[in-house]
């Protein structure tokens, strides 16, 4: 069995985070997205071919997973312009033996889930959803796919399409036209196949769609969720971890500090003395957590420094940062409303009460900055001491 993974997305999105690396290559608890879904593959595929874009973010692809992973084998096709899903997936054409496995590469699904499609063929998996209209919508019955419906306004189901299909070869012996977007569109060559052939759907239990930045907050509490306690650093005297908490080899946990977990720290890291880790967080490796800073449910990447007398809440920090003492990260609005924040240049409510900051990579904060909820910093700037950030700095 073959899957073909779609991971030529840009995610703007997700910006500042997709300003560096591509969505798929987004890191949840340590992990990028396209290592969560191929792990999730493991045993059930042969061979992956991804899809890359023509680039630095394609190299870095290619860098990262080689010619195998975790015995499956890669290869990779490079879409060389974005001409949407459909145009993505036949540019795998030449390599494919016959049934495939076709998904997103930046959204997250469960072995469980694939292994039910595979079941049945041909297939796509599909989420009952609160709100259908802000997705493609399946229309079935007994079981049958019988039409696809993009962003119905009155939509005739609650099931939608979340990109994991199980097809075969011939799907691209149909002749589609560009969507209204400018794109072609792999629903096209699916609209084609059901006009001759049955198309079975399987309903998924776990879907994770890293749409937004705060998809990533999502992502990291659900696997936290399950870790298990593994100390491999030093943890000094008085200092107190509650609940699971997995701590990387070369890392200090100094005196006075207190983990509440889940919490997981890479390794190399130095935290405190007498820091507050606390429930869901994600440090990565060779951070430095100073004296008396409080971290809550958050991410953070890489090489970052977080100075002493800094609170960092609900927010996702980059990679190479360095936060000076005294940073506070608000996450909370004062009137208690859900927090808005800025999408392609549209104020788009995130549904949460509490969310901080979206920091790029190599972004430095100066002594005292306070950045209020929701705000975002792109990659490499520099914010002045005592600086109030009440909008988002590009």
């Amino acid at each position: 069995m073959q899957a073909i993974i779609l991971a030529a997305g840009k995610g703007s999105r997700l910006e500042p985070l997709s300003c560096a690396k591509d969505k798929p290559l987004l890191k949840i608890m340590g992990k990028t997205i396209l290592e969560r879904n191929l792990d999730e593959l493991k045993g059930l595929i042969k061979e992956a071919i991804l899809i890359i874009r023509p680039n630095d973010r394609g190299r870095a692809v290619i860098s990262l997973f080689g010619a195998e992973y975790n015995k499956i084998k890669i290869k990779y096709v490079i879409q060389k312009q974005p001409l949407g899903t459909g145009h993505a997936a036949k540019s795998a054409l030449e390599f494919i033996e016959d049934k495939f496995l076709l998904l997103n590469g930046d959204d997250l699904y469960s072995r469980e889930d694939i292994n039910a499609v595979l079941k049945k063929f041909p297939c796509i998996l599909v989420k009952e959803v609160e709100d259908p209209r802000a997705f493609g919508v399946i229309e079935s019955t007994d079981g049958v796919v019988e039409n696809f419906v993009e962003k119905p306004k009155r939509p005739k189901s609650n099931l939608a399409n979340i990109g994991l299909y199980f097809l075969p070869k011939s799907i691209f012996d149909y002749k589609i036209q560009k969507s209204s977007r400018g794109e072609y569109e792999i629903t096209d060559y699916i609209r084609h196949f059901i006009k001759e052939n049955k198309l079975y759907f399987k309903k998924a239990k776990t879907w994770l769609p890293i749409s937004y930045c705060w998809n990533v907050l999502e992502a990291n509490r659900l696997f936290l969720a399950g870790i298990k306690k593994e100390i491999q650093g030093k943890v000094e005297k008085d200092v107190v971890i509650k609940g699971e908490a997995k701590i990387g080899k070369g890392s200090i946990i100094k005196t006075g500090t207190y983990i509440e977990g889940p919490v997981i720290i890479g390794k190399n890291c130095i935290i405190g003395p007498n820091s507050y880790i606390r429930a869901f967080t994600s440090i990565g490796d060779s951070c430095r957590i100073g004296q008396a800073v409080e971290i809550k449910e958050s991410i953070i990447g890489d090489n970052t420094n977080i100075a002493h007398l800094s609170f960092v809440g609900d927010s996702i920090i980059g990679d190479n940062c360095n936060l000076a003492a005294g940073t506070i990260i608000a996450n909370l609005r004062h009137d208690g409303q859900t927090v808005h924040t800025e999408v392609n240049g549209v104020l788009k409510d995130t549904g949460r009460k509490k969310l901080g900051a979206i920091i790029g990579d190599n972004v430095k904060t100066g002594i005292g900055t306070l950045i209020y909820p929701g705000r975002k910093i792109w990659p490499d700037k520099t914010i002045e001491p005592g600086a109030i950030i009440k909008k988002d700095v590009k």
